[in-house]
């Protein structure tokens, strides 16, 4: 009846038309309108169904009408031939309406009769969908706005909206295995390389044009990175009509919802949750699209079986609640629905990867977050900035902020912290942090509802709370349960209204529905840190094992005996979700992290003596156990981390830090290596165990190895043997190394052949570093096989490798297919001419390869003609290094030429080979219509001083270079003068290097006096030019005027104490100035006295070398003072 009221309203506002504003003339009394208003009503009635007729008639139907039509002559023979011309469904459909609007009333009112009176599924999709519609989404605002508040961050940059889920390619090994923490830690919150971001608006879409939508997505996360907050924005994204239009209905479940019920079928479960759902059969058999929601995996009291779970397809019949879901997600029940699971990742694990069709993984706080968190909601008092600074100092509570629920528990702590002026004792362990956060909540009030108690009263009510909460959360971690109704609180001894206290509310959260009441910790840490508690003290007066609950055990008397028995479970806890307890259960052995719990906890007496034994007996198990190092094993050093017994990790951590780890690596020390692995500094951007390593250590550390980004492994004299280790590493799905260096160890072709292997399935290494090795030919071949599929690594070092031409033949193989390789660096290999003629005609096809490296390799002119030839057509390759390959004045020629029509080469190095004056005239030739080439190295050739002269005269009109290399090329003052009257009109040159050429003080003079005009040169190196005193005073006037000069080089020349007081003075009013390299000037103490008084003035200097010049002790002490007092920004080298 509402619903018949409802469209009868419609047609009363359809009989009004509009006068004049807010105003109507009712039309229903006059009759000489009434078939107007008719033709209107029907007419109208066809447009606002417009698109559910497009959506939901399929051809059988529309078959079906077009013949009714025709019987009643609304449609002739030519409109139905024209509407099935039309060819797609949607499209006839469209014709349809189009001449039916275009018609009298009378095939519009067809229409609506044949629809109204029809009793098909499409009819009623028709009618009914848009009204259901519209009351379900209604429904869930309500529902779902309650919770607003406490999902959105008021700071725009960590809101939902603002962030992305990660499309991954199903679940790694770490997270299938290890507890949650765990998997942030050894990555250190990085997520996984070449993943794809997925907005939350995509979730449900097809990845491509040919691709189906999904109808199993799968959500991972760990333990508060928000898995019901993303849910629940969708939903109220969905319901506003803001993401998913095209899903008709949402069903929305929680696992926790689900646990309190035993047997129902499919259609029964619906109607429970939304008893406003008044047909299913629009909503569940596929003819409008469907989305259900299946929150929180890790908390459903039933373990999905999958393999034994029986088959059910008929939505109506009642089965147990874990076969309903199993079947729901494999299909056999509402097979046409959307399904989206979120979960925990080793839960998730549990269901065959066959049945899901996307999974995308919620990401957590990078640290750049973690900084915008901590400014946005605790600036006051400088709040923020202090807390970051603790956080960068304490590496394992910043990465453990990578979760937004913990970096919500530490930031609270630390501000209550610094707010009661305890500053100085910050904590530096998790255990410290945790006791904190339970004092403060303990402190925070007294139970809500009551009368005043006294202090001790609020004591008492604490402490008990407080031990039957850890004695529900050991056991509950110990099942593997992280959700607990009433009764369960009703079993520990728990009473409801306690749970409302200050206490109560801090560490516990409560959920309701219409069905269901149920409490979990605010986050799982916070149940381990309370189960360590208990276990804590229950230990140290228990006489049967606590892990046995309801059974009796043998007699286990005495903390120690109940702490080895935590420590053996927790070890032989495969999924290793007993870790985080055993850190916090030896964390509360040390008096610092126990002492916060005064108040709530009944502590007894404690001398010292237990965490000392404790202490013993974990370095024992340190070097215990298989060869090996597994998460297991490096838990044990996080367990040292938080008892402060830290002897050892720092020990290896200085070791580490210096490069003196060789001979040291005991199995103990693997273990805390791998502990630093995730924690330290020194390892979190690059991982150096350089020259410490062999086949065993290798072996024992590869777990660990496997979630370092950069990690380099050079002189170590590894053999083919270490690299099968290192294949296999490379090998595995969850390797997270990006960059390896296996620099100068001694590997042949065998061991190419092991990493080759490698590289065919790896997806993360962008970066390998052969260098000093032997591969040969062979093994080059190896890797260029590989080198055809692989589609990550964009550099790859083989320098020094004896490939010669035939390896050169097979890399040339791989850049005429790669289409990922940007860096190639084939230095020193002999490849020959030949070999470089390979390498150039792959080029003329190569489009990315930007960055050639040749040198040593004996090219000539021969192989130096060839590769400019493709620089004619390549204007991809941005650098060439063809240093000391014998190429004279005809290989120059060619290269200029070259350089005339190529237009996107930046840097060429011809160092140290045989070019000439001739050779130099083509390349001045080439700059005066060249412009993108930047940096030109011609160093130790045979140039003189009339080919630099022809280069001066181009660099004076050349607009493109900003670095010339002229160093050793028996230049002299007259070439200098050319160079100086190039820089007065040049705007573009930076850095300029005459080194070692006898330019003498004439040449310095005149180059001191184009710097006061040039405003462009950063660099000028003149070491070994010959330049004395009145060189020295020239280049101290320029000084004085020029201000752009940031670098000066006048090593090995005759400065002299003139010199040296010149340089002096100018450097009082030079505001450039940063780096001067005065080493072996013959400077002497009364130079180092007016150097000296110079540091007392106002410069910019942050760099000086005063080296080798007879200086003495008085002189170094002068300088060293005037540092200490002035200067100490700078670094002067005595």
């Amino acid at each position: 009846m509402e619903r018949k009221a409802h469209y009868d309203s419609i047609l009363d506002r359809s009989k009004r038309i509009t006068w004049q504003d807010d105003c109507y003339v009712d039309l229903q009394s006059t009759s000489c309108c009434l078939s107007t208003k008719g033709e209107k009503d029907d007419i109208g009635w066809i447009h606002k169904h417009q698109d559910q007729l497009q959506r939901f008639i399929t051809t059988p139907f529309l078959e079906g009408m077009l013949s009714h039509l025709r019987k009643l002559d609304v449609l002739s023979a030519t409109e139905e031939t024209q509407i099935k011309a039309e060819g797609q469904l949607q499209d006839q459909v469209h014709m349809l309406t189009t001449i039916l609007t275009s018609k009298d009333p009378q095939g519009s009112d067809a229409v609506r009769s044949f629809i109204e009176n029809s009793d098909s599924q499409v009819s009623q999709l028709i009618k009914k969908h848009d009204p259901m519609v519209k009351e379900h989404k209604e429904v869930l605002l309500q529902r779902y706005d309650l919770q607003r508040d406490s999902d959105s961050f008021s700071c725009p940059k960590l809101n939902i909206s603002s962030r992305n889920l990660l499309l991954v390619d199903g679940l790694s090994d770490l997270q299938q295995k290890e507890h949650d923490l765990m998997q942030v830690e050894a990555t250190r919150g990085g997520k996984r390389n070449h993943v794809r971001q997925l907005g939350l608006t995509k979730l449900l879409e097809p990845l491509t044009r040919v691709s189906l939508p999904p109808r199993v997505s799968l959500t991972v996360g760990v333990a508060g990175i928000g898995k019901s907050t993303w849910v629940r924005h969708f939903i109220r994204q969905w319901s506003q009509g803001a993401i998913c239009t095209d899903v008709s209905f949402v069903l929305p479940f929680t696992f926790c919802e689900l646990n309190s019920m035993e047997k129902l079928s499919a259609e029964k479960l619906v109607k429970l949750a939304f008893p406003h759902l008044t047909d299913l059969s629009l909503v569940l058999n596929g003819s409008c699209r469907t989305l259900l929601i299946l929150d929180g995996l890790d908390e459903f009291r039933c373990s999905l079986n999958f393999s034994d779970a029986a088959s059910c397809s008929d939505p109506k019949k009642e089965v147990s609640i874990d076969d309903l879901v199993t079947n729901i997600i494999r299909g056999n029940l509402l097979p046409e629905v959307a399904v989206w699971v979120t979960s925990r990742p080793r839960v998730a694990s549990l269901i065959p990867g066959g049945l899901v069709d996307r999974v995308t993984e919620i990401p957590g706080f990078s640290p750049k977050d973690i900084q915008v968190f901590l400014n946005h909601y605790f600036s006051e008092r400088d709040f923020a900035s202090k807390i970051w600074a603790h956080l960068e100092s304490h590496k394992i509570l910043m990465v453990m902020s990578y979760v937004p629920c913990i970096c919500w528990i530490v930031a609270d702590t630390l501000r209550y912290l610094l707010q009661s002026g305890m500053q100085d004792n910050l904590p530096r362990t998790c255990t410290e942090l945790y006791a904190h956060f339970c004092s403060m909540k303990a402190e925070a009030g007294e139970p809500r509802g009551r009368e005043p108690v006294k202090m001790e009263q609020l004591h008492g009510s604490n402490r008990k709370l407080m031990g039957n909460l850890g004695r529900l959360a050991f056991y509950g971690l110990l099942k593997h349960k992280y959700t607990f109704s009433e009764q369960d609180f009703r079993a520990y001894g728990i009473d409801l209204p306690s749970t409302q206290s200050s206490l109560g509310t801090g560490v516990l959260v409560r959920e309701e529905s219409a069905v269901y009441t149920a409490y979990r910790f605010t986050h799982l840490t916070i149940q381990e840190f309370l189960a360590a508690t208990f276990y804590h003290v229950a230990s140290k007066r228990a006489i049967f094992d606590l892990f046995s609950e309801s059974t009796m055990s043998w007699p286990k008397i005495g903390f120690q005996n109940h702490f080895r028995s935590a420590l053996q479970h927790s070890q032989q806890a495969e999924d290793g979700h007993l870790d985080v307890f055993v850190r916090f259960l030896t964390g509360l052995l040390c008096p610092a992290a126990v002492k916060p719990l005064t108040g709530v906890l009944a502590l007894g007496k404690d001398d010292g003596s237990q965490k000392m034994w404790a202490a013993g007996f974990l370095q024992g198990l340190l070097g215990g156990g298989g060869t090996v190092v597994s998460l297991r094993a490096v838990n044990l050093a996080y367990c040292l981390q938080e008892l402060q017994h830290t002897e050892l990790l720092r020990s290896v951590e200085d070791d580490l830090r210096l490069g003196t780890l060789a001979g040291k690596l005991t199995r103990a020390h693997c273990v805390v290596l791998g502990y630093l692995l995730h924690v330290s500094p020194e390892c979190s951007e690059e991982t150096n165990l350089t020259a410490c390593l062999n086949y065993a250590t290798v072996k024992c550390l590869l777990p660990q190895l496997l979630y370092c980004s950069y990690l380099r492994l050079e002189n170590n004299h590894f053999k083919d043997d270490v690299m099968e280790l290192l294949g296999s590493l490379l090998s595995a799905k969850d390797c997270h190394i990006q960059r390896i260096s296996l620099a100068e160890n001694a590997i042949s072709n065998k061991g190419a052949k092991a990493l080759s292997r490698a590289l065919l399935v790896n997806r993360t290494l962008t970066t390998l570093d052969l260098r000093n090795n032997s591969i040969g030919s062979k093994g080059a071949k190896f890797l260029a096989e590989a080198l055809k599929m692989n589609q990550a690594l964009v550099s790859i070092n083989f320098q020094n490798n004896s490939i010669e031409e035939e390896g050169a033949k097979a890399l040339a193989e791989v850049l005429q297919s790669n289409r990922k390789l940007v860096s190639l660096n084939v230095q020193k290999n002999s490849i020959g001419a030949d070999g470089a003629k390979r390498i150039a005609d792959a080029l003329k096809t190569n489009r990315t390869l930007t960055e050639l490296i040749l040198c040593s390799n004996q090219l000539g002119d021969k192989g130096t003609v060839a590769l400019a030839e493709a620089l004619t057509v390549n204007h991809t390759l941005l650098s060439l290094h063809l240093q000391s390959n014998s190429i004279s004045n005809r290989g120059m020629t060619a290269l200029t030429k070259a350089l005339r029509l190529n237009h996107g080469l930046v840097s060429l190095n011809l160092r140290e080979n045989s070019i000439g004056v001739e050779g130099a005239k083509d390349m001045a030739r080439a700059l005066h219509e060249n412009s993108s080439l930047q940096d030109l190295d011609l160093t130790a050739n045979l140039l003189h001083d009339e080919g630099v002269q022809a280069i001066a005269g181009a660099i004076r009109v050349n607009q493109g270079l900003t670095s010339l290399h002229l160093q050793w090329n028996f230049i002299k003052s007259s070439a200098t003068k050319a160079l100086a009257h190039a820089l007065l009109s040049n705007s573009t040159m930076q850095l300029l290097d005459l080194q070692e050429n006898t330019i003498g003080n004439e040449g310095v003079i005149v180059l001191a006096e184009a710097l006061k005009t040039n405003a462009s040169l950063r660099t000028l190196c003149l070491q070994g030019v010959s330049a004395g005193s009145s060189g020295a005073v020239a280049m101290a006037e320029a000084l004085m005027v020029n201000q752009t000069l940031q670098t000066l080089d006048l090593r090995g020349n005759a400065v002299g104490m003139e010199g040296a007081k010149a340089l002096a003075n100018a450097l009082k009013n030079n505001r450039s100035l940063k780096s001067l390299n005065l080493q072996e000037n013959s400077l002497g103490m009364d130079g180092a006295i007016f150097i000296a008084t110079a540091l007392k003035g106002n410069h910019q200097l942050t760099y000086m070398n005063l080296q080798g010049n007879g200086i003495g002790e008085s002189g170094a002490k002068v300088i060293s003072d005037a540092i200490r007092a002035n200067s100490p920004g700078c670094v002067v080298d005595i």
